[in-house]
């Protein structure tokens, strides 16, 4: 019987099917795996055969319907493995298919494919060009050593016209896998020796032998990250049910040295745009630290409970549902850790209130001492300053540089200021009642003093830290000793969708030399990238770190598909009934419920969406109920609660000009003008990360009046 496996582009264009054109797929492969080898080639249902003036010989197209056709290699060695790869249009598929070739890689022996004729249609005037070029990108690496990082003469002769990196990235989805990313490594200052350990004794197998000959069946099994073999018909009804879960474990080449790295000699630090797969790679970094050492526990931590209930998902699938190996990793938010903690340290926890309760006191206490500044001011000079600075008494406070706050307040002010935090916290203490922060700061003071061998981890892995206060960080700066692999953070500035400000360096968490960037999006396409990343208008993001800025420099997209749609409604009904026209049309589609997501500034259009929907007979269910994937409906959310999530189709409403931005949690210019400049910026980020939660579709829109942060 012949054997299946799946190519990582199958899943790619399998994903974005049709439901009607999905059941031919799977109806075509469990047929192909219930036929021998002489039955596959005379089926006339399948209709195997051979595509005209193919590069690569052992190309073949299969009938999924009439329309459509799937794209497979085909053995030509006596062996029975057969990978799909593609799945198109009719007459696309021999289009594609004849351009393609797929190669056994000389160093990692692992199954590659590249673009051959796109390859040979450039490289001749690239040569041209490349003889009047003042340098070339790798003219400092000879043949030999290219050849033995499993670099071949087609790629080898192109290689050599490379002036620059912008100009190797273009050759990103023409140049076999394997090889682009050893050229990457190379380009980014790596040593052949690094390389070689980083990326081809890494996927090498040890058995490996370079006068082998290997067949199609020992490259498919040598190329894991890439290929899914199937073994069983179970497998296969498994697999072609849940692609969309594989997709979100799924590691890129190109992010392996990152997440795979043998060890850092202190915090490290990746930052990436929307889609470029920092959450993967934090995942796959748990998975590692894990295999380092059998008895070692990591404390994985996001910033809201919905993403940490999808980390724990994905961890489970990644580590094959592995009980012994999940035991050993605590997957929670850094407030849920802080609680824990100090309920373990002291025995009971404060009440906790939230930002609207804060607020409230901060306004009797203004109220009752008479104070000029609002009670905005106040919360965030106790939060940007008081607790981001640990001050204790006035005398620090008055010594402390307020960064990041534009207002200058003098000697006698900052004492008013701190008679009113004393009233503050008096309050609070009377009433049993804490803030986050604050039980975030009695954590870490906590965890100072305890034993790190029975309530710390021997790892600590930080996804979604752009948000994170000095207070948080402490926490985890606490809970972790200092040296090799103590912290991995991932984190993106130009998501900063919440009002914090740090300095990791003073925290104690330096990542100079142990920082990465990831630049390409592997989530949504480049239509909705560029449409997006105009939201932010070029506005200057602070880094990670808090020490210079972050930009979005070279950030792209692979992929591609159709522009978003973005218009305005004459009212707000009429922009809720245009949008179950579209959510329906996405279903008709094939998309599942579940991997569409509307959200809205605030919940009450969200209420009149989800009657809209529901009226409209399509099942929904609120995002911030942490549904399970198994929970058929549409996900509302508000845009807040969107982050670090991600759906084939996005729907934002209400982007009007009275919501976003909101007027409420912008602090006037003349209270304090870089303030304001940051609560605009950080209205931005809250739509920028909203719309770059879709992978395919995106439906922006208003009624009234346009956000003027639309591009």
């Amino acid at each position: 019987m012949p054997q299946l496996a799946f190519a990582n582009s199958f899943w790619e264009s399998y994903d974005v099917l049709e439901k009607p054109v999905k059941a031919g797929v799977r109806k075509a492969m469990a047929k192909f795996q219930q036929l021998t080898i002489a039955e596959l080639h005379a089926d006339k249902g399948l209709h195997l055969e051979s595509v005209h003036n193919a590069r690569d010989p052992r190309m073949r197209t299969i009938r999924i319907s009439d329309f459509w056709r799937g794209v497979v290699l085909a053995p030509d060695d006596g062996s029975d493995t057969f990978l799909l790869l593609y799945v198109v249009p009719h007459n696309d598929a021999y289009g594609w298919a004849a351009k393609r070739l797929y190669t056994v890689n000389t160093a990692t022996r692992a199954l590659e494919v590249r673009n051959v004729v796109a390859i040979e249609q450039l490289t001749p005037a690239l040569e041209q060009a490349a003889a009047n070029a003042s340098a070339l990108l790798f003219a400092n690496r000879s043949d030999k050593v290219l050849r033995q990082l499993g670099i071949d003469d087609q790629v080898l002769r192109a290689v050599r016209t490379i002036i620059d990196k912008p100009q190797l990235e273009a050759f990103s989805a023409l140049f076999p896998e394997d090889q682009f990313e050893v050229l990457q490594y190379l380009a980014e200052g790596f040593t052949p020796d690094e390389v070689y350990r980083d990326v081809v004794a890494e996927r090498r197998p040890a058995d490996a032998d370079d006068h082998t000959v290997d067949s199609l069946a020992m490259a498919i099994a040598n190329t894991t990250s890439r290929i899914t073999l199937v073994t069983s018909a179970n497998d296969l009804a498994e697999i072609l049910e849940k692609p969309f879960a594989a997709w979100r474990v799924f590691l890129h080449p190109s992010q392996r040295r990152v997440a795979y790295r043998g060890s850092y000699n202190g915090p490290a630090q990746v930052t990436g745009g929307p889609g470029t797969g920092k959450t993967v790679v934090a995942l796959h970094r748990v998975k590692h630290l894990l295999a380092r050492s059998p008895d070692s526990r990591v404390l994985l931590t996001t910033y809201t409970n919905a993403l940490a209930g999808t980390l724990r998902e994905n961890l489970a699938l990644l580590l094959d549902h592995d009980a012994k190996q999940l035991d050993r990793v605590e997957v929670t938010t850094v407030n849920a850790f802080a609680v824990r903690t100090v309920r373990n340290l002291v025995g009971r926890v404060p009440s906790l209130i939230g930002d609207a309760d804060e607020r409230q006191v901060w306004r009797r206490v203004r109220r009752q001492l008479d104070l000029p500044w609002t009670e905005q001011f106040l919360a965030q000079e106790f939060r940007h300053v008081i607790l981001a600075h640990q001050i204790d008494d006035l005398a620090g406070y008055q010594r402390v540089v307020r960064r990041g706050r534009g207002s200058t307040i003098g000697p006698r002010q900052r004492e008013r200021v701190w008679q009113a935090i004393g009233v503050f916290q008096a309050e609070l203490n009377a009433t049993g009642t804490s803030t986050h922060l604050q039980l975030c700061a009695e954590a870490a003071r906590l965890l100072g003093e305890a034993d790190l061998a029975t309530h710390g981890f021997e790892h600590v892995v930080v996804d979604e830290a752009q948000d994170l206060h000095p207070a948080q960080w402490r926490v985890l700066r606490a809970a972790v000793p200092n040296g090799p692999n103590d912290l991995f953070i991932t984190g993106d500035p130009h998501q900063r969708i919440y009002d914090s400000r740090v300095a990791l360096g003073a925290l104690g968490i330096a990542t100079a030399g142990r920082s990465s960037r990831l630049r390409v999006n592997y989530r949504s396409t480049e239509e909705i990238l560029t449409w997006s990343t105009g939201l932010l208008d070029g506005s200057r993001v602070e880094d990670l770190g808090g020490e210079g800025s972050d930009s979005l420099a070279g950030y792209r997209s692979l992929l591609h598909g159709r522009r978003p749609y973005a218009g305005g409604h004459p009212s707000e009904q009429d922009e809720v009934s245009a949008l179950a026209q579209r959510v329906r049309e996405w279903l008709d589609q094939g998309v599942r419920p579940s991997e569409i997501a509307v959200c809205t500034r605030f919940n009450l259009l969200l209420d009149r969406v989800g009657d809209e929907l529901e009226g409209a007979g399509i099942p929904t269910v609120r995002v911030k109920d942490q549904p399970g994937a198994d929970v058929d409906g549409v996900r509302l959310a508000t845009m807040h609660a969107m982050k670090g999530l991600e759906f084939r189709c996005v729907a934002v409403l209400g982007v009007t000009a009275k919501a976003v931005p909101f007027a409420k949690e912008i602090t006037p210019p003349e209270v304090d003008r870089i303030q304001h400049d940051s609560d605009l910026l950080r209205e931005r980020c809250v739509l920028f990360v909203a719309c770059t939660r879709a992978r395919e579709a995106l439906h922006v829109s208003w009624n009234g009046t346009a956000s003027p942060f639309l591009p």
